[in-house]
């Protein structure tokens, strides 16, 4: 008698929930896809699936038969502290009521300033901002379903994004584009700094991984990022590959550019320490426990400046 694999559903199609719906195709797992919409690319080996997982009847829609669910969603900057906690009541009460293991994608936030120090597991939250308060919040919930027996829970954290896909992160769609097209480029605060960038691809194997593995549960791990280099080293590389110099202008506060207008930056604003001081990740834990290796940061730069080329030379 064969079994039917199980269900893993993907909530939000983000970079991050569609490079790892995509890495779970690819270990061979059924897939569900989870956003408002339900629209999107043809995906091979991905149901697309329309829900509003902000609802209590949406989530559990979106998560019925699955065996594990992973929580990529994110919304708008200034919807972040109103909404993503409606988000996590109504997913993780779905992901209860399905008997599901529940995968989060975190963020740095809950550790709030560090003075540069290197973040681990172990570092302590000290995070003073709104948004940075709210994601402890609801860390500490996430891991008290988990204490308590509710559901098994496991949380992903990762730095800022680079690679494929992701165009609003600082290293997105406000830099590649314009280094591809001789326009200046913008540089956040002192890019002198250490600052830990992950691979979207990363993101998503270690996602896929603790998905696959129970033993993981009941806390946070960092995503597989490689070691940190300041971000002048990382657009040196950018510079190197498309052989010309790159113009930078230096944003040392915050205000618009970009694709970064003003209400994105108001919000921007009380997390805009992580480029005045080092933002350093180690994500020792993850490789060690899991095997997993980080791509490099040469790897990562040669990847997004081929689909950016891409995205480009669609649009003429």
């Amino acid at each position: 008698m064969t079994t039917t694999p199980a269900l893993h559903t993907v909530l939000g199609s983000g970079p991050a929930g569609t490079t790892l719906a995509r890495e779970l195709v690819r270990r061979g797992h059924p897939v569900r896809l989870v956003d408002r919409s339900g629209s999107g690319p043809a995906i091979e080996g991905v149901e697309r699936y329309a829900a509003d997982v902000a609802t209590p009847d949406g989530a559990r829609a979106a998560v019925a038969g699955a065996a594990v669910v992973y929580h990529c969603v994110n919304v708008g900057y200034h919807l972040q502290v109103e909404v993503m906690p409606k988000i996590q009541e109504a997913v993780l009460g779905a992901a209860e009521r399905e008997g599901a293991r529940l995968v989060v994608l975190d963020t740095l936030y809950p550790y709030g300033e560090t003075r540069g120090a290197a973040m681990t597991e172990d570092s302590p939250w000290n995070a003073t901002t709104r948004k940075g308060r709210m994601r402890a919040e609801l860390d500490a919930r996430y891991l008290a379903a988990h204490r308590e027996g509710r559901l098994s829970v496991v949380l992903g954290r990762s730095a800022d994004f680079v690679g494929p896909g992701v165009l609003s992160s600082t290293l997105g769609g406000a830099v590649f584009p314009a280094a591809l097209t001789g326009q200046p480029v913008p540089a956040l605060g002192d890019i002198d700094l250490p600052h830990s960038y992950t691979y979207i691809g990363d993101v998503a194997a270690g996602l896929a991984t603790l998905g696959e593995h129970p033993e993981g549960d009941g806390r946070v791990w960092h995503l597989p990022t490689a070691p940190a280099r300041t971000t002048r080293q990382v657009l040196d590389l950018v510079e190197e590959r498309i052989g010309r110099p790159l113009e930078l202008t230096v944003i040392a506060e915050p205000r618009p550019f970009g694709p970064f207008d003003e209400a994105f930056m108001a919000e921007y604003a009380e997390m805009f320490y992580q480029h005045t001081e080092a933002q350093i990740v180690d994500s020792s834990a993850i490789e060690r426990e899991f095997g997993l290796t980080p791509t490099p940061l040469e790897e990562a730069v040669d990847a997004t400046l081929g689909w950016y080329g891409e995205l480009l030379a669609a649009h003429h």
